[in-house]
């Protein structure tokens, strides 16, 4: 079977191949991006360039069934997740068509002494390669593509296996938008022509979402070959709970948090941290809801996927915790459900759970919270809810994470940045500072 494959998680049955590519496919993919590069995006103004990111906007929105249908074949993600995440690729692409101009414009800089003027000039970096995962295949592509495109940056797109329908889609859509050849090609490349890739002189930089093994070993080659990277990796964010003074609404919240895309989403809340004089109530109404939740789920996924997660939480409860669960697994059905009693001594305390399952631990204190939910190898978002305007600043400034958001969930915008630190990874998406990655910042400095 091709590496390449669209096997649909709710039944197992694999619906279509596609082929994987040659090394004379990557080669060409190469080139083409090269010729870009040096032709397309050196002759052409942000504006040009912004016209057409339009253009793949309007396409998604117009296309947003049809593509939506698709990753629900993919991945099994909830068809209204699915028609949310076209959507909100698309106004991705609009925020950087509105914006690129001003962001990219040049940035005057006060001299110090002597005469003249300096400037910093934004221009492309050249050919990137961008490696994306399979929980969000769109919406991924979009924070990367979108203002690289603008930028004059070209992109060789390697998606997951999982997702060559998705990725021959998002192909369409930049050809049909008015792109030029070699601007965005998608590549069905294997690891070891992804280290080829990567190593190549002609590729200027990387980005990467996805795992910790991944980014480490795309980072390694990356490193050797003097390639700037980005690295969106995994995360086990905290939503800590201090006050309330509506209890079912925070409740909902945690669980809107957890369950998103059927809670497998590197910023999704995982370890709920909460203040001991609201733990049983919470614990009693959040678990209630968990398990209400499975009503319906879409599967994982992957029978994989469910498989590495059954594993985790098996070891949980055989090392002490215990599982409120909704049920048993069924091939990449995952039960939803929610640990208790999970101690640093746990295996699954350091881990991150990437489906539906929740981990709550009881705190005495502001400053317990803060310990617990920085104990993570983590650092990606984080969630605070307090009715206390002054503890949520003093909490929000000592969490150690890229994101804190203080009595909200799923408040991602295009305009917001999107990154971590530890073993989160590093560099920013979306926003001012996701366009910054990959420009060079050149000085001008002319002496009248």
């Amino acid at each position: 079977m091709s590496l390449y494959a669209v096997t649909d998680p709710a039944t197992g049955e694999v619906v279509q191949q596609f082929p994987t590519a040659t090394d004379a496919d990557v080669e060409a993919a190469l080139a083409a991006a090269t010729t870009a590069s040096k032709g397309w995006a050196r002759t052409t103004t942000v504006a040009e360039r912004a016209a057409l990111v339009r253009r793949v906007a309007e396409l998604h929105n117009e296309r947003k069934d049809e593509l939506a249908a698709i990753i629900v074949r993919e991945m099994g993600k909830p068809l209204e997740d699915a028609v949310g995440e076209v959507e909100f690729s698309a106004a991705i692409y609009e925020y950087y068509a509105d914006h690129a101009e001003k962001m990219l414009a040049d940035e005057p800089v006060d001299l110090l002494e002597g005469d003249g003027t300096a400037v910093i000039r934004r221009s492309p970096y050249g050919v990137l390669l961008g490696i994306m995962p399979w929980n969000f295949p769109y919406y991924q592509v979009a924070r990367f593509a979108g203002p690289n495109l603008c930028i004059g940056n070209t992109i060789i797109l390697k998606h997951a296996p999982q997702c060559p329908e998705s990725a021959a889609a998002i192909q369409r859509i930049y050809d049909d938008a008015g792109f030029p050849a070699g601007a965005y090609v998608n590549v069905y490349a294997t690891n070891e022509q992804v280290a080829t890739i990567i190593a190549d002189p002609r590729v200027a930089g990387v980005s990467l979402t996805g795992s910790e093994r991944a980014g480490a070993a795309v980072a390694e080659i990356a490193g050797r070959n003097l390639k700037k990277v980005v690295l969106e990796l995994g995360g086990s964010d905290p939503f800590i709970l201090l006050s309330t003074d509506d209890l079912d609404g925070a409740v909902q919240a945690a669980v809107s948090a957890r369950l998103d895309n059927t809670g497998q989403s590197c910023n999704a809340a995982k370890r709920f941290v909460v203040a001991e004089d609201l733990y049983d109530p919470f614990v009693e109404k959040f678990t209630a809801a968990i398990k209400a939740g499975a009503e319906g789920i879409t599967p994982l996924s992957s029978v994989a996927a469910a498989e590495r997660l059954q594993a985790q939480v098996d070891a949980a409860v055989e090392q002490g915790a215990h599982l409120e669960s909704a049920g048993q697994r069924d091939g990449a059905y995952f039960p939803t459900g929610v640990l208790t009693g999970v101690t640093p001594e746990n295996d699954v305390y350091h881990q991150e759970l990437f489906g539906p399952i929740a981990m709550v631990f009881k705190v005495s204190s502001e400053e317990e919270a803060v310990t617990v939910a920085n104990d993570t190898p983590f650092g990606l978002g984080s969630y605070v809810f307090t009715t206390d305007k002054e503890q949520a600043e003093r909490v929000a400034d000592k969490i150690e994470a890229g994101m804190v958001f203080v009595n909200g969930v799923l408040l991602d915008g295009a305009e917001l940045p999107f990154g971590g630190i530890k073993r989160s990874g590093f560099g920013r998406e979306l926003g001012r500072y996701g366009i910054d990655e990959f420009v060079n910042k050149k000085l001008i400095r002319i002496l009248s």
